[in-house]
């Protein structure tokens, strides 16, 4: 399981340079992803939203442009330069009021009472926790019942046929292209790392189960690359 610590350090050094990086890396197929899940968190009319290793904040400001200025929004992440990053973005973006909160929060330890908010989200993220069940365990403490909802957009185990070229890019390109735009070739190791090493999708919904949540589901994504886990308190 990764290590906190240096997990939140590498955040902190790319943080000036995480938006730019994940839309050329992905080929700006992040914003894709972004909107599907927003399109599943609207289907479940929210009244409360935590999102989750909010980063930079684009998931937050994705579902208060969609869902409006009636829903509270809290943006959360362990990493205090990705906040300050979420918030200067906040300053430059016209949006409804009233703003999103930006705090910090853990996901193994949610500062939040038990069944306080109607959706969790979180954008991967998961792969970065220490110890994925405690984490699902405290999503499902804050969420409400029968109401609350938890969604998990993550990398996942692509179509077998795709793999082969998949792992090449992993492992070969994305690394060198990442080390140019933020000047910082370990962190995105890492990242290759921790996808080659996540669980498949049937794994992942078994372990939202064992979490306690009930109507789990996968949507795979972008040839299996990526899932939206959807799952009920």
């Amino acid at each position: 399981m990764p290590d906190p610590a240096a997990v939140n350090a590498m955040f902190g050094r790319i943080a000036g340079r995480y938006d730019i990086a994940n839309r050329l890396l992905s080929g700006g197929l992040d914003v894709f992803w972004r909107r599907r899940l927003v399109q599943e968190v609207a289907c479940t009319n929210p009244a409360s939203i935590v999102d989750l290793a909010t980063g930079s904040g684009d998931v937050a400001f994705a579902l208060r442009r969609r869902l409006g200025p009636a829903v509270e929004i809290t943006g959360m992440d362990f990493c205090q330069p990705m906040l300050d990053e979420a918030e200067r973005k906040q300053a430059r973006l016209r949006l409804d009021a009233p703003p999103i909160a930006f705090r910090l929060g853990d996901a193994m330890d949610i500062p939040l009472p038990d069944r306080s908010v109607d959706a969790v989200t979180i954008s991967f993220g998961l792969r970065n926790t220490a110890d994925r069940g405690r984490a699902l365990r405290e999503m499902r403490r804050i969420l409400t019942r029968p109401r609350g909802h938890l969604f998990v957009l993550e990398f996942s185990q692509p179509y077998r046929w795709f793999a082969p070229v998949y792992f090449f890019y992993l492992r070969h390109l994305l690394p060198r292209i990442a080390a140019l735009v933020t000047g910082d070739k370990s962190a995105y190791d890492y990242l290759c790392g921790s996808i080659e090493a996540f669980p498949d999708r049937p794994a992942i919904c078994r372990e939202i189960r064992d979490a306690g949540f009930t109507e789990v589901r996968a949507i795979p994504l972008t040839l299996g690359t990526v899932a939206l886990h959807i799952a009920r308190a």
